[in-house]
């Protein structure tokens, strides 16, 4: 019997989420009564794929149901062909309790390629909202469109999430969102809205975060219209942090229990099948959509570097002009495993557009000074050699229609990527885009003018207006629409193009569309 590596990977994910729910069976709750209904944060589905979806869900009991809280309960799932309910396709049950935080996570198996599903949860008398998702299509599908938006950066405090409330209302195969999904700190000269909670460091305060962001109906709206494909950035643990180092250098051993908190809250807010193991977590991953598009997600933060030249006090990223450790050609963004996995991957795609979603801006964004150039740390500027290496690999291996894309920086951005950043002989071998901040304060347009004007690779740059951009993907080009409106964005905030670029099928770089 031949047995694919795929086959073997959808073996482990559904042995380890059954070996998860096997100790609970025997004392779940098989029909509780609810006072109110628990399914507050609303339903999610995630990481599409040809024949199947991981579907999401999380009771919160009120405090009338506290007794069931610390229950084990036995969550129904429905999935249905039609917006109506009537056409079944599959059922069937998860059981959780309070040590996943009542989460649920199916693997939705045994689907069909291409297709729109409906679904929702259960549990007792209570009964979730209804979900829609879709399924990539069949790895050799001649797919003629892929449609997607983009977004990062959702701040609760800095503004309402509105940008989610358009992207539901878009006809989409899928939502990219490349991290900061939730915001651990607080900065009161730009709060409309409160946390309400203290900065989060075990795995109740982040879950209590969590919960708070997943509580907003335009972010249950975006999760209940489309699949999801995620990574994260920073803040989803501490900002700046970098692989086992926060900013205030506390004891590794202690920041990686943190990590561990913060990973295990994610996981259990998320539609994603494999959870953290302790304070590791596998997040890159890779989709495909037919024969038309092949994209990957990267991890920025967990295997990379710490900072170069650190501030001996508080290490977060920070410009500096002179640090002969940036050039380390040892230091890396993704970690050698990752980068080996991403360049071999790029190496054997035979689909047409390689698309890669990582965490925050690949092009050259630091200002020319008298003293001499001067780069933010934080950002792939304080890892040129990766980013280099990254950059020739890909050059190298011939990947074509490669478009890179990304958020973390609070502004929209269109932009060429050259091995030698800036360097007009350097030739042009990739796109990026970087779609805004959902609610996060960014620069002035003055600030981003000069930006524009030191890196001249940068087509694009403004991060006075916030928002996402929305993609389709042909044979023949990619369009890019940056979406955007006033900062702070306002409840009832409606979004205009700020700007539209292409990228044509055998060119690299981005074009004024």
């Amino acid at each position: 019997m031949n047995i694919t590596r795929r086959a073997l990977h959808g073996a482990a994910i559904w042995l380890a989420l059954a070996g998860m729910a096997a100790p609970l069976r025997a004392r779940a709750q098989g029909a509780p009564r609810w006072t109110s209904n628990p399914f507050v944060l609303g339903v999610a589905s995630g990481q599409p794929r040809p024949q199947s979806v991981v579907l999401w869900t999380r009771l919160v009991p009120s405090q009338a149901d506290d007794a069931l809280g610390n229950a084990a309960l036995t969550v129904q799932h429905e999935i249905f062909a039609d917006a109506e309910l009537r056409r079944p396709v599959a059922r069937g049950e998860t059981v959780t309790d309070a040590s996943r935080a009542h989460s649920v996570h199916v693997v939705a198996q045994g689907l069909a390629p291409e297709r729109d599903y409906w679904y929702r949860f259960s549990c007792g008398n209570a009964v979730s909202a209804v979900g829609h998702t879709r399924t990539a299509p069949a790895a050799d599908a001649n797919v003629r469109r892929l449609r997607f938006a983009l977004a990062s950066c959702q701040h609760y405090e800095q503004g309402y999430f509105g940008a989610h409330r358009e992207i539901a209302g878009r006809d989409l195969d899928f939502m990219l969102f490349v991290g900061d999904y939730i915001y651990e700190g607080s900065n009161p000269s730009y709060a409309i809205r409160q946390h309400g909670t203290r900065t989060p460091h075990s795995l109740e305060d982040y879950r209590d975060r969590h919960a708070l962001y997943k509580g907003d109906a335009d972010l249950q709206a975006a999760h209940a219209a489309h699949p999801w494909i995620l990574t994260w950035d920073d803040h989803e643990v501490v900002n700046d942090y970098a692989d086992d180092r926060d900013p205030a250098y506390t004891d590794p051993v202690r920041f990686l229990r943190r990590r561990a908190a913060a990973y295990q809250a994610y996981f259990e807010h998320m539609p994603l099948a494999l959870p953290p193991e302790g304070a590791a977590m596998r997040i890159h991953d890779r989709f495909a959509w037919g024969r038309l598009a092949e994209l990957w997600t990267l991890d920025c933060r967990q295997f990379r570097s710490h900072h170069a030249c650190p501030d001996p006090e508080r290490d977060n990223g920070r410009t500096l002009v002179e640090c002969a450790e940036l050039n380390d050609p040892k230091r890396t963004m993704l970690g050698a495993d990752q980068e080996r996995w991403i360049g071999q991957g790029l190496a054997a795609s035979t689909r047409q557009w390689k698309l890669i979603g990582q965490s925050t801006q690949m092009s050259a964004a630091g200002f020319d000074t008298p003293e001499g150039r001067k780069v933010w740390t934080d950002g792939w500027d304080g890892y040129p050699e990766a980013r280099r290496r990254f950059l020739q690999g890909a050059a190298s291996a011939g990947a074509r229609d490669l478009v890179v894309l990304g958020g973390d920086v609070h502004r929209h951005v269109a932009a060429d990527l050259r091995v030698r950043a800036n360097d007009r002989s350097s030739p042009v071998v990739a796109s990026e885009f970087v779609g805004g901040s959902v609610t996060s304060r960014g620069a002035s347009r003055a600030s981003m003018d000069r930006m524009r004007r030191d890196n001249p690779d940068v087509k694009h740059a403004r991060g006075d207006e916030r928002g996402h951009a929305l993609f389709e993907l042909t044979p023949g080009r990619m369009h890019c629409e940056l979406r955007a409106t006033q900062h702070p964005v306002q409840e009832r905030a409606s979004f205009t193009t700020q700007a539209a670029y292409v990228v044509e099928a055998g060119r690299a770089g981005v074009q004024a569309a």
